[in-house]
Order: structure tokens, then sequence, then C-alpha cells
């Protein structure tokens, strides 16, 4: 029985990823998600205000630098997997349990 690597699992993981964010992004449903719908229902959707960053480079999950609007859903989906796959990748890191080498060494003093 042949195994498969973790890297390679890995790998396949991050491909079908950023295929499904740059290839389906597209069918995303254009309806409001919950927060928005529960304020047209109730009636205080008139009260919202705009975001700080609603001009940003990429308000409305597209890419306002391109002009196509496919492409420019597609582009956004695959930052945005790409900036969760940082970020986790980077706590990751940081938050790692030490190996037995890096341990702190148990002090032979009794309380």
């Amino acid at each position: 029985m042949r195994t498969v690597s973790t890297r390679a699992v890995g790998v396949g993981i991050l491909l079908v990823s950023i295929a499904l964010a740059a290839f389906l992004s597209f069918y995303a449903s254009s309806s409001p998600d919950g927060l928005n719908k529960v304020a047209q229902d109730e009636g205080f959707a008139d009260t919202e205000e705009d975001h700080a960053a609603g001009e940003g480079p990429f308000a409305g999950y597209s890419a306002t630098f391109v002009d196509d609007e496919r492409l420019s859903g597609g582009v956004a989906g695959v930052v945005g997997v790409l900036v969760v796959l940082g970020i986790g990748s980077g706590l990751t890191l940081v938050l790692r349990r030490r190996t037995d080498d890096e341990a702190p060494v148990a002090s032979d003093a009794t309380v």
C-alpha cells in the first residue's frame, strides 16, 4: 500500500481551494447574506453606513482593479484563499508546540 505524504495532501488542498475560488466564485449567490436579510426584514437596512474600507481594492468581493466581472471575482477569491492560508500558516508557526529539544528543562527543586 502506497502512502501519501502530508506535503502532497497540503498541495492538493491548496490547488483545489484556488481552483474553487478562481472558477466557482462567479456563481456565488448574489442574495443578501444573513445580516443584510434580517436588516431588510426588520426595516433598519436604511441605517446602513459605508465601511471605512468600502473603497478598498477588494471591496464587494471583487478586485476593483480588474475590469472583467468574472475575472475580478476570481482574483478576489484567489487572493482571499492565499491571505487565509498565510494567516493560518503564520499562526501555526508561532503557536506550534515546542519539540523536546526546545522544551524548558524542569528544575530539580521541589515545592
